[in-house]
């Protein structure tokens, strides 16, 4: 329940003040797509890009937050949007820092993609759909995590045992089934770029 005796505290720094330190627009990278489709692996190449250019950047990862963060939360439809609610603000606030942030969740359902865009405004959203198909993400299976979840010792895996809303109207829609790091990496830069110049 919100409190009525909580009042937002400005600064004397505005996020123009540090978007022109930076020389750079704060913008939230927002990677979705099924485990194993490469959303981690390209926004943590992408990020190294990013600051190779001079850019201010930083990763939130799914596993890492729910390791700090949000390690109360399961992976119920409630406790997945709950956690993307953290993450959400979590991001906001690192966009008044600033910063380029690049997010990399699964985030299912359509609601959940738009409420994290109603929370940093849309203006300062770039949704990339890794559209990597079912099948290669689940041979893939880097974490072991397909297999457990075929033996049913994972509830409400997404792909398997919880649904995947697919994204209709993406900013960018990239399947890295045949791609390299580094061309889905340039290809992103490529779509990007317009975006984060100043």
């Amino acid at each position: 329940m919100k409190d009525n005796n909580i009042f937002k505290q400005n600064t004397l720094v505005s996020i123009d003040l540090r978007s022109n330190k930076f020389n750079q627009k704060p913008k939230l990278i927002w990677f979705t797509g099924l485990s194993g489709s490469g959303k981690t692996t390209l926004s943590i190449h992408l990020e190294k890009l990013l600051f190779e250019k001079g850019f201010s950047t930083y990763v939130l990862d799914g596993d890492n937050l729910r390791l700090g963060l949000c390690n109360d939360l399961g992976f119920s439809v409630e406790d997945r949007h709950e956690n993307i609610r953290r993450v959400s603000e979590v991001s906001k606030l690192l966009l008044d820092a600033g910063l380029i942030v690049l997010s990399s969740f699964i985030s299912p359902l359509k609601s959940q993609r738009e409420h994290v865009r109603k929370i940093v405004g849309k203006e300062n959203y770039i949704d990339i759909f890794v559209s990597t198909p079912l099948d290669v993400c689940e041979e893939r299976d880097t974490k072991g995590l397909y297999k457990k979840a075929r033996k049913g010792e994972i509830k409400n895996f997404t792909g398997i045992s919880s649904d995947f809303e697919y994204p209709k109207n993406p900013k960018i829609k990239i399947d890295t089934t045949d791609l390299t790091i580094k061309k889905s990496v340039d290809i992103i830069f490529k779509e990007i770029k317009n975006h984060i110049y100043v």
